[in-house]
């Protein structure tokens, strides 16, 4: 059993401490609007969304961007906060780049796929953390409700536009992206497999 080491979060130190955090207990750990946000590690049905999207996805992206797993972006001008998305659009550059923090400017789309046990004040400050940190495109997809949410046109620390929908409706992706990506089978939290959409 690993002991995370008495660490005092304070700005100018809040990653050492989710490294720290991180790697002493596997939880996936990211730092929004100066607080220490933990996350387990993604269970069946959360890891099946995010493989059947990226599978949508790799087809769709044009040359030169790539789609990531585990890679964190950055909030410019910030020390300490930085998220990590399920799944990141970025220049395929980044396969060759040292750092672990993306720029936000680099990314094409961010998805988020909510947990079971994630709840709305939570959901809300991570979206609006997006924008604030200038992410383009923000993909959020419930698996409670069998619904997804395509954030676009972030400006002054929101998101302009919004295209709602639930599972079976097609997610109508921007430029640069070559097509929509299909929902339908989507897994659900809660329904076998023939609860399925």
């Amino acid at each position: 059993m690993s002991v995370v080491p008495l660490l005092r979060p304070r700005p100018g130190n809040l990653r050492e401490v989710a490294e720290k955090i991180e790697e002493a207990t596997g939880l996936r750990v990211q730092i929004l609007g100066g607080s220490l946000v933990m996350s387990p590690t993604p269970r069946g049905k959360h890891a099946g969304v995010i493989r059947r999207l990226r599978a949508e996805l790799d087809p769709a992206l044009p040359d030169g961007l790539a789609v990531y797993e585990v890679s964190s972006v950055a909030m410019p001008d910030d020390p300490d906060d930085y998220a990590t998305p399920d799944l990141i659009v970025l220049p395929d550059a980044w396969d060759d780049d040292d750092n672990w923090l993306a720029d936000a400017a680099d990314v094409g789309l961010a998805v988020e796929v909510i947990s079971q046990s994630e709840k709305a004040r939570g959901i809300t400050q991570k979206n609006d953390w997006y924008a604030v940190a200038g992410v383009a495109v923000l993909l959020v997809i419930d698996p409670r409700h069998g619904t997804w949410a395509l954030h676009t046109g972030p400006r002054d620390g929101a998101y302009q536009d919004m295209v709602r929908g639930k599972y079976g409706e097609v997610i109508p992706l921007p430029v640069p992206f070559g097509r929509d990506l299909a929902t339908d089978g989507l897994p659900l939290y809660g329904a076998g497999a023939a609860g399925r959409h």
